[in-house]
């Protein structure tokens, strides 16, 4: 009985005795997103753009406010997150564009406290007056991504990405980049009226 158990240990040593062991690579959940085709929305709004058929819920409402103002929500269910838009009329008066501009800048800015960073990238297009600024933002804030557009005359229309869930950066990081396509689609579509 001493010579079998020996005679085991001897074996469970040698086969043990291979290479050494390896870790796992990190790895990462693939979510596949269908590809946006994109269609022009179509509101009672001094505003158009082309919007993802994804967003399935689209909400527009006349808000308060010191000049001619509208909320539009665009809900994307499957991903549980939505764009919340607001459009303020600058009426051709450069205290509102100022205002506006502090505004949109302060409430991203807000957003330093739980965020790892935030990256600006500057907006132009010449050709259509539209002009503006996309803020990604990285770490565990309540928005991924802000931004505004404006003709610095009439118009000015600021946008947030929003998910229902508590921010997780790691799980929601493939959604908010699908998401961040779009937002940047709403800023190269937009069309003034």
């Amino acid at each position: 009985m001493k010579n079998s158990f020996l005679v085991f240990c001897i074996l469970v040593v040698f086969m043990s005795c291979g290479q050494d062991p390896i870790p796992k690579p990190n790895a990462y959940l693939r979510l596949e997103f269908p590809e946006a085709k994109y269609q022009e929305l179509q509101l009672d709004l001094p505003f158009t753009f082309e919007k993802n058929p994804l967003a399935t819920k689209i909400e527009a409402k006349s808000l308060q406010g010191k000049t001619e103002s509208y909320g539009v929500t665009l809900q994307y269910p499957s991903l549980k997150g939505a764009i919340y838009l607001t459009y303020k009329s600058i009426d051709n008066n450069q205290e509102h564009l100022m205002a506006f501009l502090r505004d949109a800048q302060k409430f991203t800015q807000e957003h330093t406290k739980k965020a790892d960073e935030i990256v600006e990238q500057v907006f132009e297009d010449e050709k259509r007056h539209v002009y503006g600024m996309i803020y990604e933002v990285g770490g565990n804030a309540a928005s991924q991504s802000q931004f505004y557009v404006t003709d610095s005359t009439n118009h000015f229309l600021t946008g947030s990405l929003y998910f229902y869930a508590k921010p997780n950066y790691d799980s929601i990081y493939p959604a908010a980049k699908y998401l961040e396509k779009d937002i940047k689609h709403i800023m190269e579509s937009v069309s003034w009226k």
